[in-house]
């Protein structure tokens, strides 16, 4: 037993040295730049971008097993590459077994698409990529990035030679770092747009991806801009964002937003009441970059997300502190942009501002394949066109289409399993990865949601009149949100459920009425949960086609949303089962 100062009792326990008041966030120009985690003991002791030289001269040479812990499941983030899911490992085991147990000795590998911006030969050569690099696996996610699969460390450099050679890249892809850019699928294009956002994406990407001294940020940091008035790149969610708006006395430009994230701690962006122009947009990204680099907490990794720092100080604290800390001017009051009258993910033909168009085509939840997009390619190339961008909502957009190309053009896309023309449950279901490839997957998605798409296309076509523009179904693997399931009509968070037999059986849990940029509702947010609302994977259609034929028959009227029916109706009838429909089947 430790001795006793003169001044202490056995009778009484030494006394402890008083505590502070509050423990430090580890925000930079606060607390200093001390680490206070792992992480960012890392990201000091070298910096990211750094570990591409290791991978080009090492790691390439030498295999899976020289990687360094640190870069294997830290910094190679910082080039695109994650480790996959080994396969045969249970649900749920990254919670309880070692990473090394958890690691399967391929990469998913993450195309970085600033924009969604592509060319027919950057489309090709992702596609031969895919082909021979990557098992032939290509998914298009809803962050407008292309990923392969299957991927070797022995390979990397080769398929970022080839990358580079057509102006694509992987740099900062991932990683505690400014993220891919969200841009208008349309940009430029348009008949309807307010401003381009080409400029300004280009020239944050030219500025400011790759450096090193906005490459250590807290956690990871999402942009979103467009200049269209769907407002088509969902910057409610993203940590900054610019949307387009005509200014009565400046002209077009932006309103800037900040702070919104979902994963378990979902929060929507906040308007800075801002109005920027185009020449002053980089600027302003790189003074919220700034503060977010400085200010934004890094002690607990679940709470580094600058959503938590705008939630603490408020929108117009932080708009003081970028204003006299980082811009040194005072920016321009603005108003917010109107509310956007159509969909955004641009599915079907639409005109384009020089006399040709524009069409928005549909795969399966974002799930294609490298022989596809090397098809597509040539597709586009037959009809006169070389310009394509992926969109926010697992989406493909074909620009330049000549008047007499268009029927043409779509039976090849139809031909390709690409639906120009998709039914509703198509058009508007998403998932993430999965468990397939994900290590922090608990339930499959990908399959999971295909079953649904065409099982609820059979099973409510004698309702297909009746059913919505938009009736949005996202599925998720895991509590992460990757696919946002808090913003969609019916949104699934996957979990392992009890069964009969008291093991464990995929399901989810259910989110409703979520919706965000829409002209259906005039507040909108997040879905709603329902306490005990859980189904499992294999109850999910039946469930499905239970509460859209529900909706179908209660609404008060055609124009009333699901996400409006959703928050107003008594949430029995959101039940697996609903009370009036057992009495009425007993009756």
């Amino acid at each position: 037993m430790a001795s006793l100062t003169p001044t202490e009792t056995a009778d009484a326990a030494p006394k402890r040295p008083a505590r502070p008041s509050k423990r430090p966030n580890g925000q930079w120009k606060v607390d200093g730049t001390d680490p206070l985690n792992h992480n960012e003991e890392f990201k000091q002791a070298d910096n990211g971008l750094n570990v591409r030289e290791r991978i080009e001269q090492i790691y390439s040479k030498q295999g899976f097993a020289s990687i360094e812990p640190d870069d294997l499941r830290g910094r190679f983030r910082w080039w695109g590459l994650y480790t996959q899911r080994r396969p045969g490992v249970p649900a749920g085991a990254h919670t309880s077994l070692p990473p090394e147990e958890v690691d399967d000795e391929y990469f998913m590998l993450r195309v970085r698409i600033d924009g969604g911006a592509l060319t027919t030969e950057q489309l090709r050569t992702i596609g031969e990529l895919s082909r021979d690099y990557a098992r032939n696996t290509a998914d298009v996610t809803d962050r407008q990035n292309i990923q392969l699969h299957w991927v070797r460390v022995e390979d990397v450099p080769e398929i970022w030679r080839r990358l580079e050679a057509v102006g694509l890249g992987t740099t900062e892809a991932c990683g505690d770092t400014p993220r891919v850019i969200l841009g208008s699928p349309v940009a430029g294009i348009s008949a309807d747009e307010i401003i381009d956002p080409t400029p300004v994406i280009q020239e944050i990407s030219r500025r400011y991806i790759g450096d090193d001294t906005l490459s250590n940020l807290p956690r990871k940091y999402k942009t979103a801009i467009t200049g269209h008035p769907s407002q088509d790149v969902v910057h409610e969610i993203n940590d900054f964002g610019l949307v387009g708006i005509d200014h009565a006395e400046h002209g077009p430009g932006y309103d800037v937003w900040v702070g919104g994230g979902l994963s378990t701690n979902s929060r929507l962006a906040e308007r800075l009441g801002a109005f920027v122009t185009e020449a002053e947009a980089p600027e302003v990204w790189q003074a919220v970059t700034q503060a977010f680099r400085d200010y934004g907490y890094r002690r607990l990794r679940n709470k580094a997300r600058l959503k938590f720092l705008i939630n603490d100080w408020g929108a117009q604290k932080f708009r003081q502190v970028i204003e006299d800390e980082y811009l040194g001017y005072r920016l321009k009051d603005g108003p917010p942009a109107p509310a956007p009258s159509t969909p955004g993910d641009h599915v079907g033909v639409h005109p384009q501002k020089d006399g040709r168009y524009y069409i928005g085509a549909a795969p399966v939840v974002g799930r294609v394949d490298g022989e596809l997009l090397i098809r597509l390619a040539e597709l586009l190339e037959a009809h006169g066109s070389h310009r394509l961008r992926t969109t926010p909502h697992q989406k493909i957009v074909v620009l330049d289409i000549a008047a007499e190309h268009i029927d043409s053009v779509k039976e090849g896309l139809k031909a390709l399993d690409l639906d120009p023309e998709p039914t509703v449950f198509r058009r508007s279901t998403m998932a993430c990865t999965g468990i397939e490839y994900c290590k922090l997957a608990i339930v499959e998605t990908k399959v999971t949601a295909r079953q649904t798409i065409e099982q609820l296309e059979t099973r409510l076509a004698d309702v297909a009149d009746q059913l919505p523009e938009r009736l949005t179904l996202h599925i998720n693997g895991c509590p992460n949100s990757c696919a946002r399931i808090q913003t969609a009509d019916i949104g699934l968070k996957g979990q392992l459920l009890p069964d009969d037999d008291g093991e464990k059986t995929p399901g989810f849990q259910v989110h409703l009425g979520g919706g965000l940029a829409s002209s259906d509702r005039e507040d909108p947010g997040l879905g709603r949960t329902v306490r005990g609302l859980k189904v499992t994977a294999d109850g999910l259609v039946d469930y499905s086609e239970a509460l859209i034929r529900r909706y179908l028959r209660t609404r008060s009227s055609a124009s009333v949303t699901f996400a409006e029916w959703a928050h107003r109706v008594d949430e029995s009838h959101l039940q697996l089962e609903d009370p009036e429909e057992q009495e009425g089947s007993r009756a």
